[in-house]
């Protein structure tokens, strides 16, 4: 068990490399069960999510290999082996399982997704999906049960727009006999990124990124060679930390599109922002930052994941700033520790009021969740004195190497372990 000390206050400079995307890593890794030929997949992230799902694909049965961010498994030998508990616990995208097994093997039983605490992630919409294509499910001590005799097209209409219902969906159709339309789908750059793999295996799906999205099902799907795409949350965050304090930062291996909302709200804010193909500048102006309103959408709007990094640049900004989230009624949890350094800042509904700018000192906090540790980080990095950060597991989930990225720029960060009663009062905690 570590924490993370961070000294604020020094000027940061230089290059930063995003790493793959954390939130195609998660669907990617369980839609190469769906194979019968081996699977390699170029530039994944090395975070501990990443490593959960190797340790549960060879657990049901594959051969996985994971160094230098090259990721290959073998599915041949894969099982319909249940995963009620253990690692799957740990994931809050270990839904992505539930498609790629029932598509495969026509039943599955996977734990109830863990991970992050955003307040209830309700998976009615998956259900609904697997139910229409013809699966039975239930709900078992924790476990969802999905079996089916067989699985064949339908027309499914999203209640709410999913990310994880459109590409959960798409993995159990891809084999399922006739055409499946799923209507009202997400349209993020990851569930391209997934059809592009599916489709590289010989899936046939048209109108990913769109609202309608196509799946044609065929028998068999063969293994291919797959790179994904730069993590647009990542770059999101290492701009803002490029604005709260960097002279000039360059943010490389992005796809400027990905992160417009964000662009656009830094420029809002006064922060220069130089976009080019495949990197962007970020430079500190000299004046004070302005206040701004921000809600999150869906995408292309701006993304809930990073809601909470922006909110400590905001305690920055002169005047009332206000951030509202309209995905996650829970995502407030990063306030609380925002105010022990001393942020003035309160949650009203679905909302954080912010008045600044605010002299914030370094304290101990608590990641609560990803990208609540993203937040803190940020914070730190402005704050007089140290900043110690516990929970950072939190951190690993989604960070590929940040301590030694922000070494690289001339961060005065560094892990430490926890002191043996530190260790005890967080297990404690956490029973």
């Amino acid at each position: 068990m570590d924490k993370l000390l961070i000294e604020g206050g020094t000027r940061l400079n230089g290059t930063v490399q995003i790493s793959g995307a954390k939130n195609s890593a998660v669907a990617l890794i369980p839609a190469t069960i769906l194979a019968d030929s081996p699977v390699t997949i170029d530039q994944l992230p090395d975070i501990s999510d990443v490593r959960t799902l190797c340790k549960l694909l060879r657990e049901i049965g594959g051969t996985v290999s994971f160094k230098d961010h090259t990721f290959v498994v073998d599915p041949r030998k894969m099982v319909d082996m249940p995963l009620p508990n253990g690692p799957v616990k740990r994931l809050r995208a270990s839904y992505y399982l539930m498609g790629a097994m029932l598509g495969r093997f026509h039943k599955a039983v996977i734990g109830l997704p863990g991970g992050c605490n955003l307040g209830p992630r309700p998976i009615d919409q998956h259900i609904k999906g697997f139910e229409a294509l013809g699966a039975k499910v239930t709900n078992e001590r924790g476990a969802i049960y999905l079996r089916a005799e067989s699985l064949h097209g339908a027309r499914i209409y999203l209640d709410v727009v999913s990310v994880g219902a459109t590409i959960n969906i798409m993995l159990a159709a891809v084999k399922a006999e006739g055409q499946t339309i799923i209507e009202n789908a997400a349209k993020e750059p990851e569930i391209i990124d997934v059809a592009t793999l599916l489709t590289s295996m010989g899936a046939k799906i048209k109108g990913a990124g769109t609202d309608v999205i196509r799946v044609e099902g065929v028998q068999e799907l063969h293994g291919c060679r797959h790179m994904i795409i730069p993590d647009r949350i990542e770059a999101g965050t290492f701009m803002i930390i490029g604005a709260a304090g960097a002279d000039h930062l360059l943010i490389d291996n992005v796809i400027p599109q990905h992160v417009e909302s964000l662009t656009a709200k830094l420029r809002e804010m006064g922060v220069d922002v130089q976009v080019g193909e495949d990197q962007i500048l970020v430079s500190k102006s000299g004046r004070l930052l302005k206040n701004a309103d921000v809600k999150t959408l869906v995408y292309p709007g701006f993304p809930t994941d990073l809601q909470q990094p922006l909110t400590s640049l905001m305690t920055q900004a002169a005047g009332t700033s206000i951030i509202t989230d309209t995905i996650y009624g829970a995502r407030f949890k990063h306030i609380d520790e925002l105010r022990r350094m001393g942020a003035n800042v309160k949650v009203e509904g679905r909302s954080a009021i912010l008045s600044g700018p605010s002299d914030l000192e370094g304290a101990k906090v608590r990641a609560t969740d990803l990208r609540a540790g993203a937040s803190l980080v940020i914070a730190g990095l402005m704050a007089k004195g140290i900043t110690e950060i516990v929970d950072v597991e939190h951190i690993d989930r989604g960070y590929d190497h940040i301590v030694e990225k922000l070494r690289s720029i001339g961060a005065a960060i560094w892990r430490e372990p926890l002191l043996d009663d530190e260790a005890r009062e967080r297990l404690k905690e956490q029973e």
